[in-house]
């Protein structure tokens, strides 16, 4: 799926996981973009293979500082609002910083956004939003209360987004991520997320620690997934299709116990010692949601969304990925 017309696509977060993906991939489409970050997360190693590309444009800056969203958004047609601090436990132990960058940059990023009359203004919500909800699969319209301070951030990214488009006419679309990974994923820091930790654990043949008894389930999306979900939210004339948020999922779960299984048998084809690895049980952590599994039906309905890859299918790639990049 490509689009036709060359946009300036502005990429907040542009040297993350998720952003350094979506950078190379509109690149590869056709289209200019300009990435915006502070490397306080992101890498600059994510960004190599197109930093002498003519199209890309790298704005070192951070969403907190206002005369840097203004660079940052000017000439701009679309904004793909990736850069925040993610993470549970961290915003638990530093709710300030994940509220200055989650909540006033955000802000800072929307009011810029409105200025520049940008076309649409795309951003990552967070399934982190469903809270205490206990109804399974979750849909758009029924959250719970939040569980963490992190949770907060992301819900009252939602909020916002709804009073600029009502208030200025500001085109919003909220992306509910659930469980994304695949290449590019960092490894490393007190913070990385389970399955690239759990694939550099198992690489050294180190023992992979599942908080609880490792049946919380979640609903693993594939970097692809996600991808396809924000070039739907960008080129969408539907004009139901804006304004609203959307869960960003494959739409099954699994289990962690699941997930190691998964990871052991295709790391194995690699180096087969690591099938004998033992897994090792610690303590639940403090403001996880048990379990997590999307429906998807309102951004098939209204984006046209059809995800590609599943759990098992995105594992064999991102596996296969870490294989040759990690070592």
């Amino acid at each position: 799926m490509e689009t036709s017309v060359q946009n300036t696509i502005l990429i907040t977060g542009g040297a993350g996981f998720i952003g350094s993906n979506l950078s190379e991939y509109f690149l590869k489409s056709g289209h200019k973009v300009v990435c915006l970050d502070n490397f306080s997360t992101g890498h600059r190693h994510n960004l190599k293979s197109f930093l002498e590309n003519p199209s890309f444009e790298l704005i070192e800056g951070d969403i907190r500082n206002i005369e840097d969203c203004k660079l940052a958004v000017k000439n701009v047609d679309y904004v793909l609002h990736q850069a925040a601090l993610g993470s549970v436990p961290r915003s638990i132990n530093d709710p300030i910083t994940s509220n200055d960058v989650n909540v006033s940059g955000f802000l800072n990023m929307l009011v810029v956004s409105r200025d520049a009359k940008v076309k649409r203004f795309i951003y990552a919500a967070s399934s982190s939003t469903y809270g205490d909800s206990q109804g399974l699969p979750k849909v758009e319209e029924v959250i719970g209360k939040p569980l963490s301070p992190y949770a907060i951030t992301k819900y009252v990214n939602e909020l916002y987004a709804e009073i600029f488009s009502r208030t200025y006419g500001l085109e919003t679309v909220g992306l509910r991520y659930f469980n994304v990974f695949g290449r590019k994923q960092d490894p490393d820091g007190a913070y990385a997320a389970v399955i690239p930790k759990f694939v550099k654990q198992l690489m050294k043949l180190e023992s992979p620690v599942i908080n609880g008894d490792g049946n919380y389930s979640r609903d693993f999306t594939y970097i692809d997934n996600v991808i396809q979900m924000n070039e739907l939210a960008m080129i969408s004339q539907n004009p139901e299709a804006v304004n609203t948020v959307y869960n960003t999922a494959f739409g099954d779960r699994n289990t962690l116990n699941d997930l190691v299984r998964y990871l052991k048998e295709y790391l194995s084809e690699f180096n087969p010692k690591i099938a004998d690895v033992e897994i090792v049980y610690g303590e639940n952590r403090a403001g996880d949601i048990p379990h997590s599994l999307a429906s998807i039906e309102k951004a098939k309905k209204l984006l046209g969304y059809n995800p590609q890859f599943s759990l098992q299918q995105g594992l064999k790639e991102a596996v296969s990925w870490y294989w040759n990049n990690l070592k």
